[in-house]
């Protein structure tokens, strides 16, 4: 008994109607390529941070060279916003490394089961499957 002859014939394609235990859960979240290529990403992200912090340290030492011989207060803030920077900078190092931890302590997190199903129909359809359902269930 198919309740989808109609579309069937419209489609010229068969349907079946997938239960939820048919679904299996997913055992492997992230393959091995995506294990290397967060790897990767983890390392070019790192020396692209470093490269930031080194480049902004010699930044630091310029701008306090010209306060210092100015002696202008312009020169100072911009060395405190460069030093700021320098800091956040660290900082975002300290968290991606952070994260690469928690990416390799559990990379299975997540659902376990999927329990969603798609339908494609109309409304009318998909009433008369459910009513054909509760009916079967009583």
């Amino acid at each position: 008994m198919k309740n989808f002859d109609s579309i069937e014939e419209a489609l010229n394609v068969d349907t079946e109607v997938v239960e939820d235990n048919k679904i299996e859960p997913r055992k492997n979240q992230l393959k091995k390529s995506d294990q290397d290529d967060s790897e990767k990403d983890y390392e070019y992200s790192r020396a692209n941070l470093y490269s930031l912090v080194e480049k902004g340290q010699e930044a630091v030492n310029g701008i306090l060279e010209l306060a210092q011989e100015s002696d202008s207060a312009r020169a100072y803030e911009v060395a405190a916003t460069t030093i700021k920077a320098v800091a956040d900078t660290t900082d975002k190092l300290i968290d991606l490394q952070q994260k690469m931890k928690d990416l390799e302590k559990d990379p299975n997190k997540g659902p376990t089961n999927v329990t969603n199903a798609l339908f494609v129909g109309s409304t009318a359809e998909l009433s008369k499957l459910i009513k054909n359902q509760n009916k079967d269930d009583k």
